[in-house]
């Protein structure tokens, strides 16, 4: 590919669902309607942990406009367990509820109204349990579990190796350790030994979730807002005992999702749902329904540091502890990448990294822009900065210093690291202006990194592309739009390697009856994963391409080129449907390609190798108000390393995205529980950033060196943005005042106590 051709390529900002979004003709889930549907809410235990004795929907029965209940007594014939690491999470709360908010019915009704309305006629008696309800409570020796016989779900490569602690709320334990850690403490000049903290945060999308289900007997069909329709179908198949090939999952597209759509959510209630009222079911999450859903975890991260003098580190052992909630979910995943990227992106010869899925009588959390990646890198870049502080060193020659060079291993049996990080380093200096000194009191200037296995470990991807006789071209693959922009990303990779403009492209993505299998969207693996599915589809297609036009022609296929759609021989060119006519010797048929992305090899620490580093570096400039601890951020610069940007415009923007998404993670963000009860499951209450918000001067940089594994050098981006907000913004404060602050958010009550118990108020 000329590198001219594929910059004019890749820069356009052309982006295909434009003209349906911003006309506000996209269709959501919410948009449509089947016919027959009905519709449904859920009845919330109000308890966080308790014994179901009676739920009694008489009466809800009875209201007009109601259909009929569904309750755990509906269940009994089917398996009513999902989940992506353990078959934990019931349907419905089954003998016992699990967390505050948690289903215990479903009232279905004609319409949504009339549903909400029944919901308070249905009486449920429960039994009040003991509750474990923080971290501290979990942990304790003798703690109420709140779970017992956990059973594996087996669908994935990487969490075959699940680990829970018998009779504890430990649900998965991972350890990874190389070299001798002992000793690397022994031989240190300074040992650091700090403790952080993160609270729980909610995936706030502009679209709640919402599924419609539709059973019959033979065959299931569901609309759903999940990230992973695949993975949902074999869900739904073991839960209801059908082939999954009478199973299909639609996924129009989604208004948000940042992993708190990942696998399975709302799919199993609503097929349950159809399957008692016999008729279509749809189920719409208000935003409170929605908090208390899916959660991000929060997190204890305790970070012991070996140093020798000159800035070299040695050694660490790190304890992370991640409240996952009431079941499982992906907190196992979670876990095991937090564990794994403890140590930042570093050359640290001696490890040991723990980390612990523990379970809590609270809301489920799961994936969240990063996989557990923002908490240990909250908790190792501000440890980084007090190291720096305390061995008289500059922070960003202290982390080029300990940075792995391009080509070096990472972790033993992995992916070599592919990442020019020093250098990265360096270009965020230059545009942090960071030799120069505060332009004003109390402003001061931080920077953080952070690591993390992109496009996930085991990972796979099928793509068709179908040439036709007009010259157009259909991509079929099940990636699923959820604002990224993903499906240009495919149709441009399919057009430059087809020569084609790319209005002649179209992508089908939804329908798991007719796209070929893809493990989803998330862990940034869309363009790097299924990109490579679909490029290697189009190259087959131009393959059969040129050996029809060669023997058409009569000339060999080296002679042969293309250019806009049409195959070249000497001067005379030909458009690509007369190849096509001529080959078949009709004005039909097609050419179709096939392409199939998979791992290399299935060895790894995580059960295969890391696709690629998804790298992100980020510095902040901050200005304190001493009096009343309030921070604003001057200046935020982002860089990532994206490889090959397929769609310059859309990766910026995902990097921004993922910036300002974490300025409310850093600065305000938080849930807040008490007792067992969710205080704050509102835009009220649970404030996200403002575009008011944003810093002045606010940029994405993005590392472009043709080095990754995916189409043209590309690698994922869209999660690094969020890696160094927290804790640049931190250091930034803490070189302000010289108060360091170990828990977020960086709310101005947090920082005005922290500085007057520093004397700096």
């Amino acid at each position: 590919m000329e590198e001219g051709h594929l910059q004019s390529v890749t820069k356009e900002s052309y982006r295909i669902d434009a003209y349906e979004k911003v006309t506000g003709k996209a269709l959501y889930i919410t948009d449509m309607a089947v016919n027959g549907m009905a519709y449904a809410k859920a009845v919330r235990s109000p308890l966080p942990r308790a014994r179901i004795k009676r739920v009694d929907t008489a009466a809800a029965e009875r209201r007009h406009g109601v259909i009929c209940v569904l309750t755990y007594r509906d269940l009994g014939d089917i398996v009513p367990y999902y989940g992506p690491a353990f078959k934990d999470t019931p349907i419905l709360a089954i003998d016992e509820v699990r967390y505050a908010g948690e289903p215990v019915a479903l009232v279905i009704a004609e319409s949504e109204a009339e549903a909400e309305d029944a919901c308070a006629l249905v009486e449920t008696e429960l039994e009040d349990l003991p509750a474990v309800l923080t971290l501290e409570q979990a942990l304790e020796p003798g703690a109420p579990l709140v779970q017992e016989d956990l059973k594996a779900s087996g669908h994935f490569r990487d969490l075959r190796s699940l680990c829970p602690v018998p009779g504890t709320n430990i649900c998965h334990y991972y350890r990874y350790e190389q070299g001798n850690v002992e000793q690397a403490f022994h031989d240190a000049d300074e040992i650091f030994d700090h403790t952080y903290s993160l609270p729980a945060l909610f995936h706030y999308s502009m679209e709640p979730h919402a599924a419609i289900g539709q059973w019959s007997a033979n065959e299931i069909t569901v609309w759903s807002s999940s990230q992973n329709p695949l993975t949902v179908r074999k869900e739904v198949s073991d839960i209801f005992a059908l082939p999954l090939a009478a199973v299909n999952v639609i996924v129009p597209l989604i208004g948000g999702a940042f992993g708190s759509k990942c696998y399975t959510r709302l799919e199993p209630l609503v097929v349950a749902a159809s399957r008692k009222a016999g008729r279509p079911v749809r189920l719409a999450l208000t935003v409170e329904e929605a908090c208390k859903t899916i959660t991000r975890h929060g997190a204890r991260c305790r970070f012991r540091t070996a140093v020798k003098k000159d800035g070299t580190i040695t050694g660490r052992w790190c304890e992370v502890d991640l409240d996952t909630g009431a079941y499982a979910d992906l907190g196992p995943r979670v876990a095991q990448r937090a564990g794994y990227t403890a140590s930042g992106p570093y050359r640290i010869p001696h490890l040991r990294l723990e980390s612990r899925a523990v379970l809590t009588n609270k809301v489920p959390a799961g994936a969240y822009r990063g996989y557990g990646v923002p908490q240990v890198a909250w908790a190792s870049e501000c440890q980084l900065d007090v190291i720096a502080e305390k061995l008289g060193l500059d922070p960003i020659e202290l982390r080029k210093k300990n940075c792995p060079h391009k080509g070096e291993e990472f972790r033993a049996g992995d992916l070599p690291m592919e990442s020019e990080l020093a250098s990265g380093m360096e270009q965020l200096a230059k545009e942090m202006d960071w030799g120069s000194p505060p332009a004003k009191n109390h402003t001061a200037k931080g920077v953080a990194c952070g690591i993390k296995t992109g496009g996930g470990t085991h990972t796979v991807s099928t793509a068709i592309v179908r040439l036709h006789v007009d010259g157009t071209v259909t991509v079929l693959a099940a990636v699923v739009e959820h604002g990224q922009g993903s499906r240009t990303v495919l149709a441009r990779i399919a057009a430059t390697v087809l020569d084609l403009p790319i209005d002649r492209v179209y992508v089908f993505s939804s329908g798991t009856s007719v796209v070929p299998f893809d493990q989803g969207s998330s862990a940034s693996r869309t363009s790097t994963v299924t990109g490579r599915a679909v490029q290697l589809a189009a190259e087959a297609v131009r393959k059969q391409l040129f050996e029809a036009a060669s023997k058409r022609l009569g000339v060999a296929t080296e002679q042969l080129r293309t250019e806009a759609g049409h195959i070249y021989a000497g001067e005379e060119k030909y458009p690509y449907g007369w190849v096509v006519a001529e080959y078949f010797g009709m004005p039909g048929g097609e050419l179709i390609g096939v392409g199939i992305a998979r791992p290399d090899r299935f060895e790894g620490p995580l059960g295969a190798a890391t696709v690629f580093w998804e790298v992100g570096m980020g510095g902040a400039e901050v200005k304190i108000d001493p009096e009343t601890g309030g921070i604003e951020v001057l200046r935020y610069v982002s860089l990532s390393d994206a490889g090959w940007a397929i769609n310059h415009m859309a990766s910026e923007g995902q990097e921004e995205g993922a910036s300002m998404m974490a300025l409310g993670h850093a600065l305000f963000e938080e849930l807040r529980w008490e007792n067992g009860q969710l205080l704050n499951p509102n835009l009220v209450d649970y404030r996200v950033p403002r575009f008011a918000e944003l810093p002045g001067d606010f940029r994405t940089i993005l590392l472009e060196n043709r080095d990754g594994p995916g189409p043209f050098g590309a690698k994922g981006v869209g999660e690094s943005g969020v890696f160094g907000v927290a804790p640049a913004i931190a250091n930034a404060v803490r070189r302000a005042t010289g108060v360091e602050i170990h828990d977020l958010p960086l709310n101005p009550e947090r920082v005005w106590r922290a500085l007057k118990r520093a004397g700096k108020s």
